[in-house]
């Protein structure tokens, strides 16, 4: 039997190009390029049944290392806390005021680009600060 090595993360929205452009802000991703045959991902959607123009959009790491993340349009809205996020690693190997000053600097930036601040966890005698966060909309991640 085989193991898994690849994955791709599904985020359900109403808006997956939206939310998508969004995460390849955070992340530092790309949209892939269009299938063969349009010149471009609008072109490539607009030769969709209308049903299904604007229900999905993708975005990969340009180093090809990170997964795969899919947008896919649902007709009803987010309701509850995600039981999965991203944790998006701003402040890996810092400690104390040097990790706040990073996680902070890494908010401003997001909250510029549409995201919202939940709450700020500052650290204590077990845990390091973290940030908890929503994207445009309102899926939550976390600053660590």
């Amino acid at each position: 039997m085989g193991t898994v090595k690849h994955f791709q993360v599904t985020f359900d929205c109403a808006e997956p190009e939206r939310v998508a452009r969004f995460w390849c802000e955070v992340l530092g991703y790309v949209v892939p390029p269009p299938p063969e045959g349009f010149a471009s991902w609008t072109e490539f959607d607009r030769s969709l049944p209308a049903e299904h123009q604007g229900a999905a959009f993708a975005c990969v790491d340009p180093d090809g290392v990170g997964p795969r993340l899919y947008f896919q349009r649902v007709p009803e809205g987010k309701v509850v806390k995600n039981r999965v996020h991203l944790d998006v690693r701003a402040g890996t190997g810092l400690v104390g005021e040097e990790r706040l000053a990073a996680l902070k600097a890494e908010e401003a930036r997001l909250t510029a680009l549409g995201a919202t601040t939940v709450q700020v966890l500052l650290a204590d005698e077990v845990n390091e600060s973290c940030i908890s966060m929503q994207d445009v909309e309102g899926n939550e991640f976390c600053l660590d």
